[in-house]
């Protein structure tokens, strides 16, 4: 099974996916994608534009997994934008919500014949398209994910830390480390997804 990862950051969604599928991932930043291919390294890992290699690529894999970047949809940043006072240094701008987002999801439901499922956060604004909602995260598919409660956030909300299996600690890396992890789909949630794609039984939808 050919697996595209896009967005894959250092893993976190792909860490218990089984040892079987062959796995491409894109990753812009060098420092990110060296990680990754570090904790991965039977992986292939392209850095570079994962929006373009969608495009380019697409028709050759079996199962596409999407997080394009997501703080213009974050309900954190808009609230910086809103309730803080600008110059202070947690002041942030607005801008335009990234519709790379939307053309991706738009262009799979159009054109992709395997599984796909794109991946953002919950955003301050209705969705444009109805998504299904796991954890902290929206996901639009062309599958069913099942509810599962048991599959807790990794994120402690006191300390902002998160324990997902995967040690940067010691790693290069020109992106703040702790945005780095807080950006990481939980592992447990990733293999939940992967495994509601690909059961016997699974309805897909029209």
């Amino acid at each position: 099974m050919k697996v595209l990862n896009l967005y894959a950051g250092i893993g976190g969604n792909r860490k218990l996916w089984p040892d079987y599928v062959k796995v491409t991932a894109v990753e812009i930043n060098k420092d990110i994608a060296n990680i990754y291919q570090d904790f991965f390294p039977q992986n292939h890992v392209i850095i570079g534009d994962a929006h373009q290699y969608l495009l380019d690529h697409y028709e050759e894999f079996d199962f596409i997994w999407s997080s394009p970047p997501c703080p213009t949809h974050s309900r954190m940043r808009k609230h910086t934008c809103t309730n803080v006072t600008p110059g202070s240094p947690r002041y942030a701008k607005p801008i335009y919500p990234d519709m790379k987002l939307y053309q991706e999801i738009l262009f799979l439901q159009g054109y992709f014949k395997g599984k796909y499922v794109v991946e953002n956060v919950i955003s301050w604004y209705d969705p444009l398209i109805k998504p299904q909602q796991a954890n902290r995260h929206y996901f639009w598919s062309n599958f069913i994910i099942i509810n599962n409660k048991h599959i807790k956030s990794t994120l402690d909300i006191t300390s902002g830390k998160r324990e997902i299996g995967l040690d940067i600690s010691n790693k290069k890396c020109s992106v703040r480390k702790d945005q780095v992890m807080h950006n990481c789909v939980e592992p447990e949630l990733g293999l939940h997804i992967f495994n509601c794609a690909f059961k016997e039984q699974q309805k897909t939808l029209l």
